[in-house]
């Protein structure tokens, strides 16, 4: 997955991949964008919405008169490619070198990094 979302795009895919029924309506769209204090005029919506299906990551189907938007990516598959990319380019391919990053910097919670400390067991224990 080589394509990346804006900001904007990104507030748009998290309305889309929250809603439980798995195809949202332009106008639940609408309402969620300014429920959380980011409304947008209805064409800068079809724009973003426009993009993020020439983007690969949208597929509209008409419903009557109105669109619903199904995604074609999950958030799960859009952030693991996006990390992979991070990695890739910051950190020269070595996830070892982001975690140990994480610890060194101080940057995890005490309750993170326990979860983190659990998962490497289970990856280990797989092996």
């Amino acid at each position: 997955m080589e394509k990346q979302i804006s900001g904007a795009e990104w507030e748009v895919m998290q309305i889309i991949w929250e809603n439980p029924q798995g195809a949202t309506l332009f106008s639940h769209i609408m309402d969620e964008l300014t429920a959380r204090g980011r409304p947008c005029q209805k064409n800068t919506l079809i724009v973003l919405l426009s993009r993020l299906m020439e983007k690969g990551f949208l597929r509209a189907h008409k419903v009557g008169r109105r669109n619903e938007y199904t995604p074609l990516v999950t958030a799960g598959q859009y952030q693991t490619a996006q990390t992979k990319r991070f990695v890739d380019k910051v950190y020269a391919g070595s996830a070892a070198g982001l975690v140990m990053n994480l610890i060194s910097g101080d940057l995890l919670t005490p309750e993170e990094y326990e979860e983190l400390e659990q998962l490497l067991k289970k990856g280990r224990e797989k092996q």
